[in-house]
């Protein structure tokens, strides 16, 4: 192996143009591919920003020749030569009209042969990939996400910096806090039996940083949180945190709207129209049977309880008299794709989110099937295909349920699959929206007990201030998520700022004053000397890059990212620790049978 020598990099590979044939200058990456011609030699040099193509011919230095037929894929190169005009040019790179002839060549480091091509079109199992990550990350498609997150990042910081915000660290060992998803532990060494927890969010530090004085603050903070993984969801992620005092929820969303339209306008060259539409959450439920909804395609869900409210019907009947509901989709024209077999799978979508069932109608222009339409009278048949605005070629999916919410997310999701199946959803379409007007409870049958949607912190709306004691069930929250595609990119609250609100907000979620005290003391403590009104929301940022980016997973936007059991397969974390560790931090482990 060589060393660099006198050679210094003068220019990246991806960055030199026609415009600077004639130049020398000296480049440094890996190799890409090399093709002997017999008597040429091309090879194909990346770096960071791309792949620049390197020649060697008859005329080239015999050593330096003989170095380049040695050239094997992922060698790690620097060369020094003249950029020129190619013959052949090329538009699959972006320096397909230039080529560097080489006069001086080194080999800094050889490379065996790769468990898998360093190639975007070789398809290569997860598992591997993730195992090698360091050479997954080689290829362009995975290593021009983690660049562009870079860039979001600056343009991130350098809007929230020009806005006034000031960038504060919260600490990463935290005291552990009884709401919410599971928290990471920390034992501590010199308090043996006490932990710290790893946050799930900065949430407590960064309304106590505007009872401090702060007004603005925004970090752009690791979080953690011990759950099971989804495609969106990762045990550690990144999220654009923010905090503002003396502001409206209007406020907020009107200033984080210039963030969105900046990124996009920056990052993808899209101009996306603001202001944002404003969706309340009963009405978001309602029609499109999520609190995420996406609103790219129609399909919205139709109440057609007044229809059928005297039906005989049992399923119809049971649910009405209840205080349920009767509602379904029409899947407008999609008769011919939407077969009976379809129809089945579609059911058992609906069940898996709580439907006892998925009624239809298909209105072919061969006849008519329907599995319920015959126990209806034919008023009830026609005020249900009216209420429906039926036509021939259109499907009616069916639900009823005595629980609206169930319904209506049954109903939602069998939604987003007819519109995946049917291919109804523009991919090129970025949807933006927000739910506003979030019930402030959500009651938990495990818990036994209303438990805050979002965190003990939001503030309820002005007209459920009255009913925190009585109605815990007809509160709102003034909380706001800001939603893109049918993905929550995120959220946030205006939070309470009264400490005798805070002490009835602690009780409806019943805490004794004991716990309240024990687990939030400090911020309790903190409201005794003067709390401005404030609000924040924040981002998943994994989650923003992968929707900008159109991709299916987080884990292609982060550099080292879990599996689905939460382990990191290229350094085998976690992993067992002796016990000297263990006894160091008075830790006694235990098997999981007992």
């Amino acid at each position: 192996m060589e060393t660099m020598g006198n050679l210094r990099r003068t220019h990246y590979c991806g960055e030199v143009r026609l415009a600077d044939a004639g130049q020398e200058m000296v480049v440094a990456g890996s190799i890409a591919k090399c093709r002997d011609k017999g008597g040429i030699i091309f090879a194909d040099l990346r770096d960071t920003t791309g792949i620049l193509q390197m020649v060697f011919d008859d005329s080239t230095d015999p050593a330096v020749f003989e170095k380049a037929s040695s050239l094997k894929s992922e060698y790690v190169v620097i060369a020094k030569g003249k950029l020129r005009e190619r013959d052949a040019k090329t538009d699959k790179i972006a320096t397909g009209d230039v080529e560097l002839y080489v006069t001086e060549l080194r080999v800094l480091s050889a490379a065996e042969t790769t468990p898998f091509e360093i190639r975007d079109e070789v398809k290569v199992k997860d598992e591997l990939r993730l195992k090698y990550r360091y050479l997954d990350l080689r290829r362009p498609s995975m290593h021009d996400p983690i660049v562009l997150r870079s860039k979001i990042c600056q343009i991130i910081r350098n809007y929230y910096c020009d806005n006034h915000f000031c960038e504060i660290e919260t600490p990463m060992l935290i005291k552990s806090t009884p709401e919410g998803a599971r928290d990471y532990l920390v034992p501590s060494r010199v308090q043996p039996g006490h932990f710290y927890a790893l946050p799930q969010s900065p949430q407590l530090y960064k309304q106590i940083l505007m009872l401090s004085g702060f007004d603005r603050y925004f970090q752009i903070a690791r979080c953690f949180r011990d759950e099971d993984l989804r495609a969106d969801r990762q045990p550690e992620f990144t999220q654009v945190d923010l905090e503002m005092s003396f502001v409206t929820e209007e406020d907020i969303m009107t200033l984080n709207e210039g963030l969105i339209k900046k990124l996009w306008k920056e990052i993808l060259n899209i101009d996306v129209a603001t202001p944002f539409q404003r969706m309340p959450w009963d009405e978001a439920m309602a029609r499109y049977g999520s609190d995420k909804p996406d609103t790219r395609f129609g399909l919205e869900i139709i109440d057609v309880t007044d229809a059928v409210r005297s039906s005989e019907f049992a399923p119809f009947k049971g649910a009405i008299e209840a205080g349920g509901s009767v509602r379904l989709i029409n899947c407008k024209g999609l008769a011919d794709k939407l077969t009976r077999k379809t129809i089945d799978k579609l059911g058992d979508v609906a069940k898996t989110y709580g439907a006892k069932g998925l009624a239809y109608t298909r209105l072919t222009a061969d006849g008519e099937t329907s599995s319920f339409e015959k126990f209806l009278t034919e008023e009830e048949k026609t005020a249900l295909r009216t209420a429906a605005n039926a036509e021939t070629g259109d499907v009616l999916l069916v639900v009823s349920d005595a629980d609206n919410v169930r319904a209506c997310t049954a109903l939602g999701q069998v939604r987003l699959e007819v519109g995946r199946r049917c291919e109804l959803i523009d991919p090129d379409k970025f949807n933006f929206l927000w739910v506003v007007k979030f019930p402030l409870f959500e009651y938990s049958e495990e818990e036994g007990r209303y438990m805050a949607m979002h965190h003990p912190f939001t503030m309820p709306t002005e007209d459920s201030m009255d009913k925190l004691e009585t109605e815990p069930g007809k509160c709102y929250a003034n909380a706001y998520d800001i939603v893109l595609n049918g993905c929550e990119l995120g959220g946030g609250s205006i939070r309470i700022n009264d400490p005798a609100l805070q002490d009835r907000m602690f009780k409806a979620l019943g805490f004794t004053e004991e716990k309240a005290r024990e687990s939030f003391g400090f911020l309790m403590d903190a409201y005794k000397y003067g709390a401005p009104p404030h609000g924040g929301m924040a981002y998943g940022l994994d989650r923003m890059v992968m929707l900008m980016l159109k991709r299916d997973s987080i884990r292609d936007v982060i550099a080292f990212p879990k599996v689905q059991n939460a382990s990191e397969l290229m350094s085998g974390a976690p992993e067992t620790v002796d016990e000297k560790q263990l006894r160091e931090l008075s830790i006694a482990t235990v098997s999981a049978e007992g």
